[in-house]
This record gives C-alpha cells, sequence and structure tokens, in this order.
C-alpha cells in the first residue's frame, strides 16, 4: 500500500505575535513525513473559519516542495467555485514546474455555506461553476496558441497562459466525489478519484468497484493507485490516548457540521448525512495502537483500497509510529 498525509495547518489570529508558527510546523511535519517514507501530502483549503485555516494551499505547499525533493505535494481540495480558473492555472503551474513535477491537483465544489455566503457565490451554482472551471483550466494547460473562452461565469480573450506545467499533459487531477453519479463524472473526466474519510469500508469498496467499471467501459486501464481513500487515524500511546484524541475529533467535526449548513438547514455537503447521529463522523476512523490500525487497513486493502492518505498525521508522534510500526506491514503489498 502507498501512504500519504492528509490535512491542514493553522495560522490564528493571536496575542503571542507569531501566527506563522502553526504553517513553519506544517512544513517541518511534511519534511518529517518524507523522511519516514510518506508518498505525498495533501493540503486542504477554507477561508473564514476564524480559526486560521489554511486559505492558501499552493502557496503553503510551495514552500513544503522547497524543503523536500521527492514527497508529492497535493491540494485536497481546491475549490473552483471560488477561483478566477487562469489565475489558478497558472499558480498551479508555478508550483508544479518548482517542485520538478510533484504537483497533484486535488479539486471540488465546495460544501461550507460559511464560504460560498463570504465570497457571496450561490451553492447552487457550484456545480457549474465547477465544470466551467475545470475545463478552461485543462485547455489552458494544453494549449500553445492563443484562446478564447467566453463562458457563463468568465470569459478571457485571445490568452496563453503561462508558465507551462512540468508534467505532461498536465498535473494529475483528483476529485472529490461519493455519490454513484459523482463517481461516474470523475471516470468520464479521466480524473482520479478522493475518497471521504467519513465512509464506512463496505462502502469504499462499492465506490472503487463503480470506479473501476466506469473506467472499463471507457477504455481506461484501471489503476489502483488512481484512487486515494482518506482516512482519519491516529496511533495511540494507550487506550485513555485514543479516547482523549477521538472525543478532539469529534468536537472538531461538530465545527465542520456547523460551518456546512444552510441558514435553513440545507444539507448540501457529505458531511452532513453524519450530522444527526452521534458519532457517525468518528465510525470508521481508526484510532488505536498499533494492532488495531493494522486490521482497520487490512480491512480496507481486502475491498480494494492500495493508497490511503491519513488525517492526524500532523500529530507527529502518530505519524512517526505509524512508519515505524504500522508501515512495515504493508511494504510487501503489490
Amino acid at each position: 500500500m502507498r501512504f500519504g498525509l492528509f490535512g491542514g495547518a493553522q495560522a490564528p489570529r493571536t496575542t503571542d505575535g507569531d501566527p506563522g508558527r502553526g504553517f513553519r510546523e506544517y512544513i517541518e511535519t511534511n519534511v518529517e513525513a518524507e523522511r519516514l517514507g510518506f508518498y505525498s501530502t495533501f493540503l486542504v483549503e477554507h477561508h473564514f473559519s476564524g480559526s486560521g485555516q489554511v486559505s492558501s494551499p499552493l502557496d503553503l505547499l510551495s514552500w513544503v516542495a522547497a524543503r523536500t525533493t521527492s514527497i508529492r505535494v497535493g491540494t485536497a481540495v481546491l475549490v473552483l467555485p471560488w477561483h478566477d480558473p487562469v489565475l489558478l492555472a497558472e499558480r498551479a503551474a508555478t508550483l508544479d514546474l518548482l517542485s520538478g513535477g510533484r504537483l497533484d491537483f486535488g479539486v471540488g465544489k465546495g460544501y461550507r455555506h460559511s464560504e460560498f455566503a463570504g465570497f457571496c457565490v450561490l451553492p447552487e451554482e457550484a456545480e457549474a461553476r465547477f465544470d466551467e472551471s475545470l475545463a478552461v483550466i485543462l485547455n489552458a494547460w494544453s494549449s500553445d496558441e492563443p484562446f478564447s473562452h467566453k463562458g457563463r461565469f468568465w470569459r478571457y480573450d485571445g490568452i496563453v497562459v503561462e508558465p507551462p506545467t512540468a508534467q505532461k499533459p498536465h498535473p494529475p487531477v483528483w476529485i472529490a466525489a461519493g455519490n454513484p453519479a459523482s463517481v461516474r463524472n470523475v471516470a468520464a473526466l479521466g480524473a482520479n478519484l478522493l475518497l471521504d474519510q467519513f465512509a464506512s469500508t463496505e462502502a469504499i469498496g462499492e465506490r472503487i468497484a463503480l470506479f473501476k467499471a466506469e473506467c472499463e467501459a471507457r477504455d481506461r486501464a484501471f489503476d489502483p493507485m488512481d484512487v486515494a481513500v482518506a482516512r482519519n487515524l491516529y496511533v495511540a500511546r494507550d487506550a485513555d490516548d485514543a479516547i482523549a484524541a477521538l472525543a478532539q475529533q469529534a468536537r472538531i467535526h461538530d465545527r465542520m457540521i456547523e460551518r456546512s449548513r444552510g441558514p435553513d438547514g440545507s444539507r448540501r455537503s457529505h458531511i452532513m448525512a453524519y450530522a444527526n447521529k452521534a458519532g457517525a463522523t468518528e465510525a470508521h476512523a481508526l484510532f488505536g495502537p498499533p494492532p488495531e490500525i493494522i486490521a482497520g487497513l487490512q480491512a480496507l486493502q481486502a475491498v480494494g483500497v492500495r493508497y490511503v492518505v491519513i488525517s492526524g498525521g500532523e500529530a507527529r508522534h502518530s505519524m512517526q509510529r505509524f512508519a515505524a510500526e504500522v508501515m512495515p506491514a504493508f511494504l510487501n503489498d503489490s
């Protein structure tokens, strides 16, 4: 199996005069992750949280790339409805060049009501904005001659986007999806699939099987490494440590749910499916000693998972124990 990191960092407004400390700690964590053998790191994008979450992942990942040599740097995800697609294509191409072709371009439609409201973007437009933006970005990366675009949301006249990307024809595109229609669309676009950290092992297996079938129906060779599965994961020191960490995770998810809920209680977000059931977002988290973590990963492996990105790796001692006591159990797996 292949393992990466998935998560964020924080630079909150603070009275201690060092709001950037969390960002620097994130960079150092990823330098160590590369040394420990992690394949990739995926970074979230969020706005207006009040807790200093990462709002500019490409900039933070540029620092990670500058301090490392092999770990892939990915976004999970850039929310396309909020960005000018040409400016985003230019910034992402710059990071791909500077990193030596290590960018994984993860994109999504967004889900937090508070963010759509803050940007004055209608959530009902998210899908149409996403589709148009991705089409512009892919065209920008592949066009050596000037092109024009006249769409519903963006217009450009006779532009050539610079710089070119290092990876050809462009960096891998990763799209977060869960329901069958979304999974089918990822396959149709020729993109890679990101699966969320809340779904059960059985549901993950069903989604991988669907994605595989859809790829093969389009004469696309299915590669299990084109599917990354996120898991909330924490290698605990003992039982009390696991319980405390899981409780903290529940509090984090409660805040996510509140930021995702519309003023009318609407439920656009995938996380809202877990909003009214206590413990639902933690039900399939892997929190415990190494043998329990290994068993949970083996269960995922049995339904076709070959690439796991772990959320919780920012706890350095957990990441270190994972590398030392969990990863070796999967070293010889194909």
